[in-house]
């Protein structure tokens, strides 16, 4: 046989494709009768194709809709303007015991010795359906937790900020400030969390962000006992979810001083260095600790996944989805004094 050859006349090779092919097929002519149908089309609706040809299309069309695609098909023939996605619409078809099947049909016109003819490529969305309707029950069983989550948070944390506002009172002392100020971003991230999780993103609304800023205030955030920060001059601005980007840096921080110690169970002294790549394309958090073995390097951030029987293993892991979800990259390596470094790339850094 010639190269590229085919196995018998053109005609009986594509009628063969057609005919194999998994989605259904209905072609039919302008006055909406049915002229073909691929044996595909019994799986999806319960035709035999030698049933459906000849009949009218309105056969597999609900009765409710069939006015509507009758009008819709005169339409056209007459103005050639479109009034559906020919690309990919959803309509129920009605299969032939009597229940409606949920489809996505795209359209194709053609000609033939001068008759104009439509065919419909019919695929059946049922599962799809039911995923979609699984998913949708989810989020709101998801949004319905969330909202009990938050209540049952605010409660206690109303409590303890009342307390501490009232011992700050009597006696004014730099830790109650702190504490109060602890509470204050707990509620905060409720907030932010909430939202978020109502409109199914991961972040908010983006601006420019004074990029030193952002890593000191994280670093107020979280409790660093005896480790000491060190910020590059040159970090410059992001574009970035503030609120956001303050809480990947405090999970990075927090990351770095729970495991700066050989003792995990000691307080980590460490020193933390916050400062922008060499090319300028992102900021990298470095840390002068135990450092991670390269076994686990492709483990540490996924969910759960911790090296300390009280770790939750969820602290890289948002780094990991905030990072995503701002359009960056992550990557861990060895810093220059053994520790870890955590590479946050794809940025433009502004002066």
């Amino acid at each position: 046989m010639e190269p590229n050859a085919l196995p018998t006349s053109p005609d009986e090779f594509y009628q063969t494709l057609v005919e194999s092919a998994a989605e259904g097929m209905l072609t039919i002519d302008e006055e909406s009768t049915i002229v073909y149908a691929n044996p595909a089309i019994e799986s999806i609706l319960g035709y035999a194709p030698d049933e459906l040809i000849g009949s009218s299309k309105m056969t597999i069309i609900p009765e409710r809709l069939r006015p509507v695609h009758g009008a819709a098909l005169a339409a056209y023939v007459e103005t050639g303007e479109r009034n559906i996605d020919w690309e990919g619409v959803e309509l129920p078809a009605l299969h032939k015991d009597g229940h409606e099947v949920p489809t996505l049909i795209s359209l194709r016109e053609h000609t033939h010795d001068g008759d104009q003819y439509f065919t419909g490529i019919i695929r059946d969305v049922t599962e799809r359906r039911k995923r979609e309707d699984e998913l949708r029950d989810q989020k709101e069983r998801l949004d319905e937790f969330a909202d009990i989550l938050a209540h049952d948070i605010r409660n206690p944390l109303s409590v303890a900020r009342g307390y501490t506002e009232l011992a700050n009172e009597r006696e004014r002392q730099p830790e109650l400030e702190q504490v109060l100020e602890a509470l204050g971003r707990i509620d905060h991230l409720v907030d932010d969390v909430l939202a978020l999780s109502r409109e199914g993103r991961i972040i908010g609304d983006t601006e420019p962000v004074d990029l030193e800023g952002a890593v000191r205030d994280a670093w107020h955030n979280v409790e660093t006992a005896a480790a000491v920060l060190h910020v590059e001059s040159d970090l410059g601005t992001v574009t970035a979810d503030k609120g956001r980007l303050e809480e990947l840096f405090e999970n990075l921080f927090r990351n770095a001083v729970e495991h700066g110690t050989a003792d995990a169970e000691a307080t980590a002294s460490v020193t933390i260095t916050v400062g922008p790549l060499d090319d300028r394309t992102g900021f990298y958090v470095a840390d002068d600790g135990r450092g991670i073995p390269d076994s686990i390097t492709d483990s540490i951030f996924e969910h759960g996944y911790s090296t300390r029987s009280s770790g939750t293993g969820y602290g890289l892991s948002i780094v990991k989805q905030l990072v995503e979800a701002h359009g960056w990259t992550v990557s861990v390596s060895e810093s220059e004094t053994c520790g870890a470094r955590f590479e946050i790339a794809g940025i433009e850094l502004a002066d």
